[in-house]
């Protein structure tokens, strides 16, 4: 009951009930990632190529889609994953959580969450005080 009541009023919870219905009506199961995601093809976009998408398992984002599968969704490939030996490139980074909005984000040098503080520059403006 949990899952169908996350599934009618959440779209970052895996999939959607409308989401479900599609796949049972149109989707084929192309193959699962390592994390858990589950990939579909189905029916032609209004360019001619197969509609293509992804079930997260858990929670719904983006960059938990691994090199391999990131390009066979953006049609780079036409060969799924898992119907190749897909080898991961030296240069190609494992996915790291999206931290944004988190403590642990990433805050660069200036920022007014890395110190609290902006630093001054040559820039800046001073405020013109009446009687100074």
């Amino acid at each position: 009951m949990k899952n169908l009541l996350l599934q009618i009023f959440t779209w970052w919870n895996g999939q959607t009930i409308g989401t479900r219905f599609f796949t049972w009506r149109n989707g084929k199961r192309v193959g699962e990632d390592e994390f858990g995601n589950v990939y579909y093809e189905g029916g032609t976009t209004s360019f001619g190529l197969p509609r293509r998408w992804v079930i997260y398992k858990g929670y719904a984002e983006a960059s938990a889609i691994p090199p391999g599968w990131h390009g066979w969704m953006h049609y780079r490939t036409d060969v799924p994953p898992s119907k190749e030996s897909y080898t991961v490139r030296e240069w190609q980074k494992p996915h790291h959580e999206n931290l944004t909005g988190t403590a642990l984000a990433y805050k660069p040098k200036g920022s007014l969450d890395a110190t609290g503080e902006r630093p001054r520059v040559t820039g800046d403006y001073d405020a013109w005080t009446p009687g100074a």
